[in-house]
């Protein structure tokens, strides 16, 4: 049996034009006193906390924690982008194991308008800062743009599959009241949508919006009779070969083949997935990385899984729909799994989700994406 559940999945409202009096702290402290009444606990019964935010500076997890009323023996923060959650789950989980505390709220997310957009893309790492800054490149589209006509070459894939995955994830959104964007997309309005940069369009890129997710995680003695998403493993690569390779294949591979062989679960036992999707080749490259579908396959499957919807991915919408609160992008396909494994998705939810998966992929280099996590949830009750 697992040592940890998550009993509680939170998620504040996402805005493109965050108010002015809108705060990184507070987006944040909302999401864990939503995540915390949710859970049934009380704040003083919470002994962990974990944060991961691009915008919390010049304070720390301790501030935060501190000017939340919140007394922990375990911290932990945590900044590597679409990742975070899974590093935050695996660590809180030991933690649990180890005895350090045994009931810890996660959060992660950011007040994103344009100003803070801008900082962090031109200040992302050194490399972006000293490298990509300069030429200028503001953001990561032209990098993508071409791992996705790299992508097309090497897998037989046209623009129309990449645009199915979009049209679909908007179709999710129309299910989900929390996303920034439910109007139902075509494909032929995608197609319509201005390029970005070639083979990119609009709906292909990432929308940035204001936003937070929590999680809280226990150990199991204190979860019995509760719903709840056990947490069956999660496993991590960092700086392994992406940044060596094409990045068509990320640190969710490695990942995925420990996962799997330390859970005992198969990439055809997920019955509801969320892969980060900053863009619709990187869902691409996570299905082929998880195993979930064969490279030579993709097609295909796009044309009769994804867009049909009848394989359960991205049920929220995804963050092409849903939105990309800055750092809490992982977090909130964390958040999706959870609520769909305690069946608290609501018109979206899947007929069957007994088997969850979640996979994060964050920090863009020079090239591509160094950290990337898989993890395996079970609905238990």
């Amino acid at each position: 049996m697992a040592a940890a559940s998550i009993i509680a999945a939170s998620e504040t409202s996402y805005t493109r034009h965050p108010s002015p009096s809108e705060t990184t702290h507070r987006v944040l402290a909302r999401a864990v006193r939503d995540a915390i009444t949710q859970s049934g606990l009380d704040h003083r019964q919470i002994d962990g906390f974990g944060v991961c935010s691009f915008t919390l500076e010049p304070d720390h997890a301790i501030d935060l924690a501190w000017r939340m009323g919140l007394k922990v023996r375990w911290l932990m923060q945590d900044t590597n982008g679409g990742a975070s959650a899974g590093n935050l789950l695996q660590h809180a989980v030991h933690a649990i194991e180890a005895g350090a505390a045994s009931a810890i709220v996660l959060v992660a997310g950011d007040r994103m308008d344009a100003a803070a957009f801008e900082k962090l893309v031109t200040r992302y790492n050194r490399a972006t800062e000293e490298h990509l800054s300069p030429l200028p490149l503001t953001g990561p589209n032209a990098l993508f743009a071409m791992l996705t006509t790299r992508q097309m070459e090497e897998r037989g894939l046209e623009p129309a599959d990449y645009g199915r995955i979009a049209v679909a994830q908007r179709s999710w959104a129309g299910l989900n009241p929390g996303a920034v964007y439910r109007q139902p997309l075509s494909l032929e309005e995608y197609f319509a949508a201005p390029m970005v940069a070639d083979p990119l369009r609009r709906y292909d890129c990432v929308p940035s919006v204001t936003g937070a997710n929590a999680v809280v995680v226990v150990a199991d003695d204190r979860a019995t009779g509760m719903p709840r998403a056990r947490v069956l493993g999660v496993t991590s690569s960092f700086n392994r070969d992406d940044q060596g390779g094409n990045g068509l294949v990320t640190g969710v591979a490695e990942s995925a083949d420990a996962a799997w062989q330390s859970t005992g679960v198969a990439p055809s036992d997920i019955d509801v997935l969320s892969v980060y999707d900053d863009y619709p080749a990187m869902v691409v490259a996570q299905l082929n990385d998880l195993g979930v579908v064969h490279a030579s396959d993709t097609s295909r499957f796009i044309r009769e899984r994804v867009a049909t919807r009848d394989y359960a991915l991205n049920t929220s919408g995804g963050q092409l729909s849903a939105g990309q609160a800055g750092s809490a992008g992982g977090m909130h396909g964390l958040v999706e799994v959870v609520r769909q494994l305690r069946r608290e998705a609501g018109d979206r939810q899947a007929a069957k989700a007994r088997i969850g998966a979640v996979t994060g992929y964050g920090m863009v280099l020079y090239r591509y994406g160094s950290c990337g996590n898989v993890t395996v949830l079970e609905a238990a009750a």
